[in-house]
């Protein structure tokens, strides 16, 4: 059975970092891409980030960019998303997914963790 265990959740201020993992238990991990999802209360999961299986690619979107930043480490079987200038708006709960390709949708992705909870107070 697959597992992605997500941790580095937590409350900061607006402006603060955070760094999230999620280690997977799939092997082998280098042969899979990894993504970054959050969802807020009464809507739906959203993308991210994402990250290609060798780290070559990655992908965000808009209102991220420049702020956060997805990387992986084939070694360790994890994948980070440092947080960086972090807004009230980023507050969310995070998921990390395990898939083939580094997509923009929820259902190319095989595996997900349990989430990890974003605060970001003003």
């Amino acid at each position: 059975q697959v597992q992605l265990v997500e941790s580095g959740g937590g409350l900061v201020q607006a402006g603060g970092s955070l760094r999230l993992s999620c280690a997977a238990s799939k092997r082998p991990f280098s042969s899979y891409a990894m993504g970054w999802f959050r969802r807020v209360p009464g809507k739906e999961r959203e993308f991210v980030a994402s990250i290609s299986w060798s780290g070559g690619r990655t992908y965000y979107t808009d209102s991220v960019k420049g702020r956060l930043t997805i990387s992986r480490d084939n070694a360790k079987n994890t994948v980070y998303l440092q947080m960086n200038s972090l807004k009230p708006e980023d507050t969310a709960v995070y998921y990390c997914a395990l898939g083939s390709s580094p997509s923009y949708y929820t259902r190319e992705y095989e595996y997900w963790g349990q989430g990890t909870q974003v605060t970001v107070s003003s």
